[in-house]
């Protein structure tokens, strides 16, 4: 399931690695721990890179008004 937003997903992340650290995470829940964050880190790169692009996209349309 993939987060509502990257904040969502920083928070999620957050969460699993306070459990992760904690001295309640067993052996059996570290696999879906893991998995999980997993996932989440690929969204938030995924975020990441395609608002690299837009702004990207926005500084080169702003430079071709200013030239012109």
């Amino acid at each position: 399931m993939a987060p509502e937003s990257y904040k969502a997903a920083i928070a999620e992340l957050e969460t699993i690695l306070a459990k992760m650290e904690s001295d309640q995470c067993d052996i059996d829940s570290l696999s879906t721990y893991t998995a999980r964050a997993l996932e989440l880190l690929k969204f938030c790169k995924e975020r990441l890179f395609k608002t690299d692009q837009e702004v990207e996209k926005c500084l080169a349309a702003l430079k071709d008004s200013l030239s012109e």
